[in-house]
């Protein structure tokens, strides 16, 4: 493998001639050797405290009433696990494993005296029951929730009455609370609630059980004796964690997407305060706090903050937050014993290479921190490290002057008017671009090459090949919320794991679910708002058979998009879909009426893999870059051209493999600014093309990521290079389809591929290799020894 070291001194001369803006932003994703690691988007983790590895991606757990162990659910969409943490010792003493299709979710709880541990099992929709005896686990029969109509309840978090009679849990999918009677095992009484309930909490008098509604802005106070609805009381943006201070009664309540804590008078049942958790004054939405717990005076809450890597330290006189703590990847799960904190973090120092064939979607181990609480002194410096860790790139170094494409001030006009932004399927860099000598690419990795991809290498060739750009997102369900609203928020980050592998969750993170909805919206929402015109081609929209027609999946979006255009289906050619979006194009020249943006879905490059009868892995990604190279010969052809850029991105990579990061992913800008046949190594994400993209626009950002997202500077020239791009002809064969003896036919098969990432991807991945390299080992297996 060609490995090049990426320096700063490499992106010397990029702009007006002068030292790079954006010299620093080169450093690679992914667990560093100090511990440390390098998210997606550029942010740095620098956990405190001792780590322990857990399993894959934490979730929820429960102290035991000795606080000597601490239980950890672990939900991710491999092997999940409840494991035992021993407090004292700082160790995992005990793993139960749990393979697809069995199951576990947020909830878990001790019965009052310790002997007994609960566990929702979400989509085997059943109660998990362990025997517990000094830190060891002895699972028993669980409790089964049936009814005649079968019905999906999803237990999510679960509460035990003061004196162990009885069970409540709060029913995700069922939007309902269940209130179990342990001596029987048998439902009591089940009652609607809000909308995707999370946390069920049983006051201290147990007098009243809070329920999160995560799915909307409420919390349901319900009677534990009669299961009766007592209120329904108003918070910020889906609620997911509850707590309650022993000391004076007060209930306090993360909001997910409204980044605050709501403060509850149990007595006037009302909100009477909010505490917010945003970062500076101002920030959009992105701290996305998920748990909380309580210092044992009830003086100070710690949140901690899953968007921002930290925990939020609040003083509740003041009603402000006092400092941060740096933490892992993606905290989700916080506990005190004794001057500690335990806190979980889902997504640990995250994925690094997978050159070895390692499946993002599962690669990524979760960690635990034992943290002692800092005093004032070493919180201040805390608080310094988040702040350095979140580091907010600021536009400097670079000329204001009109002819520059990415305005500095704003209110400053570019000489770019237009933006077209495409979003592929599933594809790392080095599978599509290892075999391009300039870049830092590995070329045993790439079955994808420039003999299936001529036009997309030529772009790259032409334009500017970015070898450090990452997707903030693991798999499509995160990827196209990335993709559109610069996050994936807390639902669609704990869900997705389950759908994916097989566990009983339908696929509801591309509209129709408000759950999933961040704040500020989506990328439609956000030119509405600021006056630029839009039109979308098969993102968020769904087939109407009724009409035959495309239908938008958001309301926002209205009627801005091609009825015509066919969302992602993939026996429908992106050869088809660019004639769709060309037909209009047409008419736009001929009226001298293209919007200011446009968002082009071109999704075939996911494959169907091997499956008889169907086009092949190569054919479809041949013509999936045969699509967009006719796309950008008819832009660059046309008036347009002058002042329009074209961002081409994945919304994932998960269908691969790559040397660096298994995030690291393909993108191109296409632009007369950007015709320089140059490198540029910083260090790009998602939000990256998202907040160049509003630069341009004049949009502000949507949430913190985009805010504080690295522009795309460094990519583009003030000097604009007017040339056409003329669409290369495909080498491979566009009408290949997989005969009875393509590799692993019979596997293919077997898979889904009816909707998005339906298909198993960690087999679509062996086999793309297979059909590729044939009997080549796959990366980290080995020929047999002769």
């Amino acid at each position: 493998m060609k490995k090049k070291k990426i320096l700063a001194a490499s992106l010397a001369t990029l702009i007006l001639g002068s030292t790079s803006a954006y010299a620093g932003y080169t450093q690679l994703v992914g667990p560093q050797e100090n511990g440390t690691a390098v998210t997606p988007h550029g942010w740095i983790v620098t956990p405190s405290g001792k780590q322990v590895t857990l399993g894959d991606f934490p979730m929820g757990g429960a102290l035991s009433p000795d606080h000597r162990y601490l239980i950890v659910s672990n939900d991710g969409q491999g092997e999940q696990s409840l494991q035992v943490v021993d407090v004292q010792t700082q160790e995992v003493i005990q793993t139960i494993p749990y393979k697809s299709p069995e199951a576990l979710y947020f909830g878990v709880a001790f019965s009052p005296d310790g002997k007994t541990v609960y566990a929702s099992a979400g989509g085997n929709n059943k109660i998990r029951v362990y025997g517990f005896d000094n830190g060891t686990l002895t699972e028993q029969s669980p409790i089964m929730l049936q009814n005649s109509s079968k019905t999906n309840f999803y237990p999510a978090g679960i509460s035990v009455s003061k004196d162990g009679k009885f069970l409540f849990i709060a029913n995700n999918l069922n939007h309902s609370v269940s209130k179990v009677d342990l001596a029987t095992n048998q439902i009591v009484k089940t009652i609607g609630v809000g909308k995707h309930p999370y946390a069920a909490i049983l006051s201290n008098d147990g007098k009243s059980l809070y329920v999160s509604n995560w799915g909307e802005s409420s919390i349901s106070v319900v009677d534990p004796e009669t299961l009766e609805i007592k209120n329904t009381i108003p918070t910020g943006l889906h609620p997911n964690a509850i707590v309650e201070n022993s000391v004076n009664g007060m209930i306090y309540v993360t909001n997910s997407d409204s980044d605050s804590v709501s403060v509850i008078d149990p007595v006037q049942q009302k909100e009477i305060q909010t505490i917010s958790l945003s970062p500076y004054k101002n920030a959009p939405m992105g701290s996305q706090p998920n748990a909380l717990t309580l210092s044992n005076d009830g003086k100070t809450l710690f949140v901690s903050n899953g968007g921002n890597n930290d925990v939020a330290v609040i003083d509740l006189e003041k009603g402000e937050v006092k400092g941060l703590i740096p933490t892992a990847w993606y905290p989700s799960g916080i506990y005190l014993h004794d001057g500690q904190l335990m806190v979980l973090n889902a997504k640990g120092l995250g994925a690094g290479s997978n050159r070895d064939g390692q499946y993002i979607g599962s690669m990524i181990k979760g960690t635990m921190s034992f943290i002692d609480i800092p005093d004032d002194k070493q919180l201040k410096k805390y608080t310094k490290q988040v702040e350095k860790n979140n580091e907010i790139a600021k536009p400097t170094g670079y000329s204001a002057s009109e002819k520059f494409p990415i305005p500095r001030f704003e209110g400053q006009e570019s000489p770019i008017k237009h933006v077209i932004y495409v979003i592929k399927e599933n594809r790392t860099y080095d599978q599509v671009f290892g075999d391009m000598e300039k870049g830092n690419g590995d070329p045993s990795l790439t079955i994808f090459g420039k003999d299936i991809t001529p036009n997309i290498h030529k772009l790259a060739d032409q334009f500017v090949l970015l070898d450090n750009f990452y997707a903030n997102a693991e798999i499509s369900a995160q990827g196209h919320n990335w993709s559109t609203a610069a996050q994936s928020n807390d639902y669609v980050e704990k869900n997705w794991l389950a759908n994916y592998s097989g566990r009983n969750r339908a696929y509801d993170f591309e509209g129709g679910n408000e759950a999933a909805y961040p704040k500020a919206g989506f990328l439609w929402t956000n030119a509405l708002r600021s006056g630029v015109s839009f039109r979308s081609y098969g993102e968020f929209v769904n087939y109407d058979s009724k009409t035959g027609k495309y239908v938008a999946a958001e309301a926002s979006m209205g009627n801005n998009f091609d009825p015509d255009y066919p969302s992602y289906n993939l026996k429908i050619s992106d050869l088809t879909r660019f004639d769709a979006w060309a037909d209009e194009f047409k008419q736009f020249v001929d009226n001298g009426n293209l919007p200011q943006l446009q968002i082009v879905r071109l999704p075939n490059d996911h494959t169907l893999g091997t499956k008889v009868g169907e086009l092949t892995p190569q054919a479809m990604v041949a013509e999936n870059d045969y699509a967009l190279g006719k796309l950008v010969d008819m832009v660059s052809h046309s008036p347009y051209w002058k002042d329009t850029a074209i961002f081409v991105t994945e919304d994932d990579a998960q269908n691969g493999w790559d040397s660096v990061d298994a995030h690291r992913t393909t993108s191109l800008v296409i632009s007369p600014y950007t015709q320089t046949r140059t490198v540029d190594s910083t260090l790009y994400d998602t939000t990256s093309m998202l907040r160049t993209m509003e630069m341009i626009l004049g949009m502000k950002p949507m949430t913190q990521f985009d805010a504080s997202a690295v522009p795309m500077i460094n990519t583009f020239t003030h000097k604009p290079n007017f040339e056409s791009f003329k669409v290369e002809e495909p080498t491979y064969p566009l009408d290949r389809k997989n005969g009875q003896n393509a590799p692993m036919a019979k596997e293919s098969a077997e898979l889904d591929f009816s909707g998005v990432d339906h298909a198993d991807s960690e087999k679509l991945n062996k086999i793309l290799w297979k059909s590729a390299k044939g009997d080549k080992p796959y990366p980290g297996e080995k020929k047999n020894a002769n």
